[in-house]
């Protein structure tokens, strides 16, 4: 049986780096992508084939999924996990900087799609794994911009589910909830870069502190990178995988809630949570 390719996007760190570990332990050929290949030399150790790309730029994407597909002619799954997050009350945030936070997050994991879908159509089979966040189903104070690209993640793998299953391929989509990684704290330092001091300080500093805790090794309130990459490893082998898996720390009761509540006692309920003033 041929062994199955597995491309990861952002998989310098954090989920990525756990999901290319877990999909190469499950069996994978794995190609591990990001910006940073220096930070992937463990990952090359253990067997993971480091690969440069930034999805923002098409002469990178290009180049890295004709590497995979010259070296094995197929690519069985795609992982989109490349993705940051960019905080800020909406009124401060310039929108080159807004603008950078979709590309990334929406329009790099859609030219990373539309590059590996003929080869899946051509053998009609496939699996687009999104990396979107319980972000996707409801917002967070200064999170305008971040919200915005996981909502638009969340409807175009709907649209795009639709679209494949006649052609064998399966559109995934993972909504991890609080995760261990780096991501809270380089969103924090944003944050109180772009909203730290004028009008929203107050709002900034808070959710700052609240989004920087999630980075701490004794976090509490956080899951493991390991319970998402288990996820995205499910996703990747069931013979009939779920649309959606939401899984990692307070996802399914906060998306319950926000489902239960009606908005304004939902915004209450997250000021609160997040210790931002009302």
């Amino acid at each position: 049986m041929t062994t199955k390719v597995a491309l990861v996007t952002g998989a310098s760190s954090g989920i990525g780096e756990a999901t290319a570990r877990r999909l190469r332990t499950a069996g994978f050929t794995v190609y591990g992508a990001a910006r940073r290949v220096d930070r992937m030399s463990d990952l090359a150790q253990a067997g993971v084939h480091p690969l440069a790309l930034d999805v923002t730029d098409d002469t990178s994407t290009k180049s890295a999924v004709q590497q995979v597909l010259t070296d094995h002619g197929r690519i069985d799954v795609l992982v989109n996990g490349a993705g940051y997050g960019s905080y800020g009350a909406l009124e401060d945030v310039p929108l080159d900087e807004a603008r950078a936070q979709m590309d990334v997050n929406v329009f790099g994991l859609a030219q990373m799609t539309q590059l590996v879908l003929p080869t899946m159509r051509a053998r009609r089979s496939g699996r687009i794994v999104n990396i979107a966040s319980m972000g996707g189903q409801f917002a967070t104070p200064m999170g305008a911009w971040y919200h915005a690209s996981k909502y638009a993640v969340e409807g175009l793998s709907d649209a795009l589910r639709l679209e494949l299953r006649r052609f064998g391929i399966d559109v995934i989509v993972i909504e991890p909830g609080s995760v261990r990684t780096e991501w809270g704290a380089i969103a924090a330092d944003k944050l109180r870069a772009t909203s730290g001091s004028g009008p929203y300080r107050e709002q900034a500093t808070a959710m700052a502190a609240s989004l920087a805790s999630s980075s701490r090794p004794d976090a509490r309130s956080t899951s493991p990178t390991s319970v998402i990459a288990e996820a995205v490893t499910t996703a990747a082998t069931s013979r009939r995988p779920r649309t959606r898996y939401r899984v990692g720390f307070g996802a399914k009761p906060l998306v319950l809630l926000r489902r239960t509540l009606p908005d304004r006692a939902f915004d209450s309920f997250i000021k609160r949570a997040s210790g931002v003033p009302a």
